[in-house]
Parts: C-alpha cells; sequence; structure tokens
C-alpha cells in the first residue's frame, strides 16, 4: 500500500485538509447540527437521531472528535458528545485565514 504523501505539506496544509475531511460528510453535518442544537452533552440519543447504525455513527463522531469539533466525556459504559466550542471556533478562523488568502485571484484575467 502506498504510504501518505503528507509529509510533502505544510503542517498548516495538512490540518486544514483534515478539518475540510472531517466536514466532508452530510452524517458529519447533521451530527454537529444536531449537538449545537441540544447545546448540551448528549449520550445515546445521536443515533436515534442520525439515520445509519451505531458503528456507522461512532465513526463519524470519531472524525468529528479527531478534528477537535466536538468533545467526549466516559459516563459509564457510554460516551457523551457535545460541540467543542473552543475547536469550532479554531476550525471557523483557519477557514477563514484559507479563504481570505485565496482571495488573490479575484481580478485574474483568464477566459
Amino acid at each position: 500500500m502506498a504510504s501518505p504523501k503528507t509529509s510533502l505539506f505544510t503542517a498548516e496544509e495538512v490540518k486544514l485538509a483534515n478539518l475540510a475531511k472531517a466536514l466532508s460528510h452530510p452524517a458529519r453535518i447533521s451530527i454537529l447540527r444536531f449537538l449545537s442544537e441540544k447545546k448540551s452533552c448528549v449520550c445515546g440519543t445521536i443515533v436515534d437521531a442520525i439515520p445509519l447504525s451505531q458503528a456507522t455513527v461512532s465513526q463519524h463522531l470519531r472524525e468529528l472528535r479527531d478534528a477537535g469539533l466536538i468533545q467526549g466525556e466516559i459516563d459509564g459504559p457510554r460516551v457523551c458528545y457535545c460541540i467543542h466550542a473552543e475547536g469550532l471556533e479554531a476550525a471557523f478562523r483557519q477557514l477563514s485565514e484559507f479563504t481570505n488568502s485565496c482571495r488573490g485571484g479575484e481580478n485574474c484575467d483568464c477566459p
């Protein structure tokens, strides 16, 4: 299997790509929206709210947690999740800085 070529890119580029990956699935957007509406930690009800299997929801939760967008706390045999406000704010800043840096092409004279 080929090795990832992430070492060819800056840490900032890799971090932004990981953030984009975390936001790239509609189920993850749905989970973020669900958690933001609850405004508190949620345990088992995420699976009831998302039309996917427990295992699939768990995979999506792991991606969001790894990206720093949500946080989880173990409560007995289950994990309770909520929005990680600082992580989400950092993600917004990172995306904003990236989009602002790309605006240099607004005056492109390509046909």
